[in-house]
């Protein structure tokens, strides 16, 4: 499915992120780079009877001193936005959409487009911020209120802490973006299909700006204990950082995760004319379904080939152009290989300049914001010429070593990436793929 039209182009002058490895994109990047883990035991709920026992969870969080100057997080000075957002007001909100918003702004105030805004109208500024799951927390702690205290004890602010496209209408008022506003939620590609689709509205001229990406935030009992009964997760739990191993022979399961990775994509002759950073162009985005298993990829991930093809046909580019592939690979016994097997078919020409790397190694899985996570290597590989490694391996799986992948492992590579390509693939089948260029 080819998408993104070529009338207008589209780059990335924004970042902002909040993960197990840091409270914005500039921490984050610093452990991706360091080969560096952000697992540990789960302190959100008491995991003791659970199978996994370990999460990737934002740490030293709060959500009101992040936005309390919602253009400088955490209290740097400068000029804020007239809506802040009070303790009064996180209350209000359910955990994803704290940390989706947190990385927003940092993405709008990294963008430099405030000094702009004058410039342009608020109706050309839109936002598609999506999550997997939503308020899940917020869902399982209401109805032990419920059960406990009946129905004069339901939060009125219920609906507006669950409700996945909260997160996109939060951003729209903080940041005054009243262009597009959406919410994808397609499971573990939703992030992937919200940038394509942010990007695809400015290319084809319905805003000039968007805020993208994804967050998610389901550390739960419910939802630790649902993937640990379908046996999806890591119980390494004696050893956190070298529990999540895609490609290692030995690795048992993903290790669940939370966070937001955010960008802000704005029209390129905008964004030059403006004199702004540019990271990276996004230049192709293609997006398919497997129409085979709703939680296993399709043998030799047939759809993540087309997915993948589409991407580059989009771009305009052959399998040439890529020099670095951010993988979707979870750290499961089966989808690692399939995808590791889809990304040598489109890629059999140049295996020998490729690399290939897994982020969710470090991170654990973002759900709805793995996409963005995984774009987010992308981008900085183009931006620093460093693509982060894939850490614990200590055997590689031999299906994947028979594909003749290079999937940097343990170290960081130091080389010039002029295009990469980014997967996220989600139940159901979906598929979502991203091309990003050098400017």
């Amino acid at each position: 499915m080819k998408v993104i039209q070529s009338q207008r182009r589209v780059v990335i002058t924004g970042l902002g992120a909040v993960t197990p490895l840091g409270l914005n994109a500039a921490d984050t990047w610093a452990g991706l780079a360091a080969g560096k883990s952000g697992i540990g035991p789960i302190t959100r709920f008491d995991a003791t009877d659970c199978a996994a026992k370990i999460a990737g969870e934002v740490k030293d969080f709060d959500a009101t001193a992040a936005l309390a100057n919602p253009l400088h997080p955490y209290g740097a000075e400068g000029p804020a936005l007239e809506a802040v957002f009070t303790r009064k007001d996180a209350k209000k909100f359910g955990r994803f959409t704290h940390l989706g918003a947190t990385a927003a702004v940092e993405a709008y105030a990294d963008s430099g487009l405030d000094a702009h805004r004058g410039s342009f109208k608020a109706e050309r500024m839109g936002v598609n911020l999506g999550v997997g799951l939503g308020g899940l927390p917020e869902i399982e702690a209401t109805q032990e209120t419920w059960r406990t205290g009946g129905f004069r004890k339901i939060s009125p602010f219920f609906i507006i802490q669950i409700a996945p496209n909260l997160l996109s209408g939060q951003v729209s008022l903080l940041l005054n973006a009243k262009g597009p506003n959406m919410a994808v939620a397609s499971a573990c590609a939703t992030s992937g299909h919200a940038v394509g689709e942010a990007a695809a509205a400015i290319a084809r001229g319905d805003a000039d700006v968007m805020v993208a990406g994804g967050a998610e935030s389901t550390v739960t009992p419910l939802a630790v204990g649902a993937f640990a009964q379908m046996r999806a997760l890591s119980t390494r739990n004696d050893d956190p950082t070298r529990a999540s191993r895609p490609y290692d022979a030995n690795r048992d399961g993903f290790v669940l995760s939370e966070g937001a990775v955010v960008f802000v994509l704005e029209e390129y002759e905008q964004a030059k004319a403006r004199g702004a950073r540019i990271y990276a162009e996004v230049s192709g985005y293609g997006a398919s379904a497997d129409a085979y298993h709703l939680s296993s990829l399709a043998p030799g991930g047939e759809g993540s080939q087309r997915s993948m093809r589409a991407a580059l046909d989009s771009a305009g580019v052959g399998p040439e152009a890529i020099d670095f592939v951010a993988a979707h690979a979870t750290s499961t016994p089966g989808g690692d290989g399939e995808e590791a097997a889809a990304i040598a078919s489109v890629f059999a020409t140049q295996l020998d300049s490729l690399n290939v790397s897994a982020v969710k190694s470090m991170t654990g899985h973002l759900l709805g914001a793995a996409g963005s996570m995984g774009a987010f290597t992308a981008i900085k590989a183009i931006e620093t010429g460093i693509i982060s490694p894939s850490i614990n391996i200590e055997t590689l799986d031999g299906a994947v070593e028979a594909t003749g992948l290079n999937v940097t492992p343990n170290v960081a590579v130091q080389k010039t990436v002029r295009g990469a390509l980014a997967n996220s693939f989600g139940f159901g089948g979906t598929n979502a793929s991203l091309v990003f260029q050098a400017i």
